[in-house]
Formats: structure tokens, sequence, C-alpha cells
């Protein structure tokens, strides 16, 4: 049973860590996009196939990690710690790439290794913390991600702009010594505070009898599937939206400066967005906490087919400051609240390859679209798959009201 407070040096090295594991490793495509298509060429459907890349790298390293840890139960620690440096490593040598295929690789490979550090950093964070102060947590973690897309967008004039040809080369080198610091933080404080431990032989065997249920747990319509459905199509919609937004702005004309200041202004709510969202699901765990944010981020995502600068601006705003975090963060709050501590890792992780399968199909479908009927389309399309998994969402908090009042004592 975690002890520490939400505000501890495990959980800002945590989010130092999300930095990079969301923000720099998978979300900078985006931005780099325009600088990559001009170095490397390729269209914006093929472009849209290494993002989708990037995801499957993302599955394969969600789905490995349940057999991992059901095989080593007792080198959690180890395998995040070789995850995490990894994952600087291959952003570092992404860098250096020179050919689609090349880059590709690169891609995967970081995919695989920030799919297994997003799991593992935050069960070994959020183990540590006193559960009443776990959703805080969590938004303190995964507001490091709209960190990462905040500086991220101060590197635009670097990176998007044509005369900075190789600008991308070096932001992605200099984020990757960036992660490869945060690794080394992340893995002094969880030494010194004792945050990690060996699981005892009897703890062991408790795992594996609840590795049988998880799937029944998480694919229950009577439990948490209409839940894991909205992680599915979040993960499509939000993946179209930051993959296309910035071609799409670069495409209209707009100088790089304002380009980088938009996806910036995502980054800057994103940090508001995950403190009141983990203070919301702790006060309100509920799927209708979690459908309010995605329903507004559907609203935001539909002002790019206004065609006006400053309502597609205000669109980008609120989907950072209610619809970029608060899922993934609320996702996390409530698996943590409804799922055995001795199973967690494995439901996040299994719930992660649902997120990350709909990751996957999003950029092919928003590539697809912004080909034949125009970036603005593509970019749009996103707020069809918010919709739905506001909806999903929705369904999963009226469940959560029939069982409360079916076991309301009388």
């Amino acid at each position: 049973m975690g002890t520490k407070s939400a505000f501890s040096w495990i959980t800002l090295w945590a989010s130092l860590l999300f930095v990079v594991i969301l923000g720099f490793s998978r979300l900078s495509y985006g931005m780099f996009l325009p600088g990559i298509q001009r170095e490397i060429g390729g269209s914006y459907g093929q472009l849209g196939i290494l993002g989708t890349v990037n995801f499957i790298g993302y599955l394969v390293g969600t789905l490995c990690l349940p057999p991992l840890i059901s095989r080593f139960p007792e080198h959690k620690p180890v395998i995040n710690r070789l995850s995490c440096f990894l994952l600087g490593l291959t952003m570092i040598g992404s860098s250096f790439s020179q050919y689609f295929i090349q880059l590709g690789l690169w891609r995967f490979a970081i995919g695989l290794f920030s799919a297994i550090a997003t799991v593992l950093v935050l069960s070994i964070a959020l183990d540590a913390v006193r559960p009443t102060e776990r959703g805080v947590a969590s938004g303190l973690i995964w507001l490091g991600g709209s960190a990462g897309i905040l500086v991220t967008g101060l590197f635009a004039p670097l990176t998007i702009d044509p005369s900075h040809l190789e600008g991308w080369r070096y932001a992605w080198a200099a984020m990757g010594v960036f992660g490869v610091l945060a690794a080394f933080g992340f893995e002094f404080v969880t030494v010194k505070q004792g945050s990690t431990k060996t699981p005892s032989p009897a703890e062991s065997v408790l795992r594996d009898q609840e590795h049988v249920n998880v799937y029944r747990l998480l694919l229950s319509p009577r439990k948490l599937l209409f839940l894991i459905g909205s992680y599915f199509f979040f993960g499509w919609g939000y993946i179209i939206y930051f993959t296309f937004l910035i071609p799409y702005l670069v495409g209209k004309g707009i100088p790089s400066l304002y380009a980088g200041l938009i996806w910036s202004a995502i980054g800057l709510a994103g940090l508001f967005n995950g403190w009141i969202g983990g203070k919301a699901i702790d006060r309100w765990p509920s799927g209708y906490t979690l459908a309010s944010g995605l329903t507004l981020g559907t609203i935001g995502a539909i002002g790019v087919i206004t065609n006006n600068l400053f309502v597609t601006a205000l669109g980008a705003v609120v989907i950072g400051l209610v619809s970029f975090i608060t899922p993934p963060l609320m996702t996390t709050a409530l698996l943590r609240k409804h799922v055995p501590d001795r199973a967690y890792a494995k439901c996040l992780s299994l719930a992660t390859a649902f997120f990350a399968s709909g990751q996957i199909i999003g950029p092919i479908v928003g590539g697809v679209g912004g080909e034949r009927f125009g970036l603005q389309f593509g970019v749009a399309s996103s707020a069809i798959f918010m919709a739905i998994a506001a909806t999903l969402a929705g369904l999963y908090g009226l469940q959560q009201r029939k069982q409360e009042v079916r076991h309301f004592p009388l």
C-alpha cells in the first residue's frame, strides 16, 4: 500500500519521464512532419504510415509486457529501467535517419519502448502514492506529456522553417538526451526511497490467479468494456488531430512561429488539464466525468472546419485543456480504482494495447482522408471518433450509476 504524497520526488521524476514518453517520443512527430517531408520526402499518406508504424511498436510493447511481468515479476523495475534508457537512445538514433524505411524502424523501436515505459512508470509511481491521492498523482504525471507538447511547440521556428532543413534532427537528439537524464533521475529516487520491492512467493501466486480473470474483467459489458472501448476510440481520434494539425496549418500558409504557438498553447492548456482532471476524477470517479471532457474535445476538433485561424486555435486550446491528458489519466485512475492491485499493471497494459490499436488505425484513416479530401477533412475527422469515445464513456458512467443504485443499502 502506498504511503507517499502525490507531491513527491517520485511523482516529479515520473512526470519528467512523461515529457519524453508522450510529448517528445510520440507527439513531436506531428510537429516535425513538415521538416521530415522536405528532407526525406514522402506524401502525407506515407508519412501517416510512419505514424502507424510507431503505434504498431507501441501495441507490440503493450502486448509483450503482461507475459514479461508474469515471467519476471520481481524484475519490473529492471524492465522499466531498460525501456526508459533505450527510449532515450532510440530517439537520438532516429535523428540520424537518412531514408524513409530507416526512420520507420526507429519509430517502431520508439513505440515499443515508450509503451513499456508508460505502463511501468505509472505503475511504479502510483504504487508508492496513497490511494486517496492517486488521481492527483496520475494528473501530475500525465501533465508531463503536456509540458512536452509545450516545449516541442517552442522548437517550431527551428523545425518547421525551410531555412533550417535539419532542425528536426537537432531537436530529436536533444530530446533523447533529456530522456536519458530523466531515466537516471527516476531510477535514483525509486531506489533511494525504496518504492520498489520484491514480491513474496504468496503474492506471486495471487498475481497469477488474478491474471486468469484480467480479460474477463476488461472485456465484460457488465464491467469495463465500455471504458476500454472509449479509450480505443479516443486513441483513434486524438492521434489524427495531433498528427495532421501542424501540416494542415503549414499548408494554409500559417507562419511557423504561429503554428508553433498554437501547438505550445495545447501543451500549456494541458498543464492545467492534468491538475484539474486529476482532482475531478478523485472527487467524481465516474465515466460521466470522462465523457464531459471528451465531448468538449469533440467540439474543439470541429473548429478546423470554420477556416478561421482564431477558432481553430481556440479549438486546439479546448482540446489541450479538457481532452488531451484527461482521458488517459482518468482511464488510468478508474482502472486503478476498480482493478485489484496485483493485476493493475497487466490490466493497464492490456487497456493501453486497445488505446494503441486505435492509434494505429488513426494515422492511416487521417492520411488517406487527407490525401483524398484535403488535410482539413483529415483533421476534422478526429471529431467523429472522439464523439464515439464520449458516448461510450457516458455509457460506462450509466453502468456505474446502475451498479451503485443496485448496491445502495435500503
